[in-house]
């Protein structure tokens, strides 16, 4: 690592957790050998040390991306400097196929295995942060609650929440006032948790990490109507899918009008991160980066300031307050 940068904010994760993340982390689950189509694992690497050269420390990924490839890699990453890194993952899903989004893990011993599993491939003792991976009408909540709490008390993870964008999985899982974190999708195109998901997680001190930001690359202004994408890539679907095809374009149109609200100091990009973290009950932003490139980028619209007054407005009028559509599901 050639330096670090330490201009970038941070934020308590929660009322309860005592962890300090910093306004802007980084997603890893567009790693190769996943969903998002070909790649190289040094490019992974080079995005890991740009973010901790631009002062990130925190770090999200899943068991299943990559089917763990992306927690091992997080895991070389930290190699000898464990301390450097927040870590929170997720464990749950048993796949990415949308109609069988059910979990394995029927009992708790079932679920502890699981992380441990998680821990060998990060190659760590304990996360910061666990977080449940599955959708809310999955029967084993209680399962994942109680887990959690003694995964908890053995001191192999310091804090415990759930990725969902459904307000009624949320209560489920806070029914005792003690769930530290919601993962949730929020972006310029789905301003949807605003309406009701926000106002609960403020009033009961639930940290806020938003994935989802750039809209699977939609919010980074790089595509157009003539575009394909590579085999693996699970958006060949926008393309290749009649109905999604059609949102895609509508997608796709509704991009070219915000264009207009961006300022020049700003890409895209950096605009649509700006825009989640000015939300006072977003804790950290996880954007995805492939590479150093995006990694540097994304690490610079933290240091920008929150979205003014006027900004704001002008966005309102493209996707108003708690409109648009849902991204991703879970």
């Amino acid at each position: 690592m050639t330096g670090r940068d330490v201009g970038l904010n941070r934020r308590s994760l929660g009322a309860r957790s005592g962890i300090e993340v910093t306004e802007v982390g980084i997603g890893l689950w567009p790693v190769p050998q996943g969903e998002w189509g070909p790649g190289e694992d040094q490019d992974i690497f080079d995005a890991i040390e740009a973010a901790l050269e631009g002062g990130v420390n925190f770090f999200d990924t899943a068991d299943i991306y990559g089917s763990g490839h992306s927690e091992e890699l997080l895991g070389k990453a930290m190699k000898g400097r464990r301390s450097d890194f927040l870590v929170a993952t997720k464990i749950g899903w048993d796949g990415f196929d949308h109609d069988a989004f059910r979990s394995q893990y029927d009992t708790v011993e079932k679920l502890m295995a699981g992380v441990e599993g998680s821990l060998r491939r990060l190659d760590t003792d304990h996360v910061e942060l666990i977080q449940c991976h599955i959708h809310a009408e999955e029967p084993n909540t209680d399962v994942f609650i109680e887990g959690f709490r003694r995964l908890k008390d053995d001191g192999k993870v310091l804090a415990w929440g759930v990725s969902t964008g459904e307000l009624a999985h949320v209560e489920r899982f806070n029914a005792d006032g003690d769930c530290d974190a919601l993962q949730i999708d929020y972006s310029m195109l789905n301003r949807i948790p605003e309406a009701e998901i926000f106002p609960y997680c403020e009033a009961n001190g639930i940290g806020v990490i938003v994935r989802g930001p750039l809209a699977m690359g939609l919010l980074t202004d790089k595509f157009s109507t003539d575009d394909t994408f590579p085999k693996g890539d699970f958006r060949r679907a926008w393309i290749e899918d009649p109905e999604e095809h059609q949102q895609f374009l509508a997608d796709l149109a509704t991009v070219a009008r915000l264009r207009d609200v961006v300022p020049g100091e700003d890409t895209m990009a950096q605009f649509a991160l700006r825009f989640v973290t000015t939300h006072p009950a977003v804790t950290t932003v996880i954007p995805g980066a492939r590479n150093r490139r995006q990694a540097e980028s994304n690490t610079a619209a933290g240091r920008r300031p929150p979205l003014s007054s006027a900004e704001m407005s002008e966005v309102d009028v493209v996707v108003p307050p708690g409109g648009g559509r849902r991204i991703w599901p879970a």
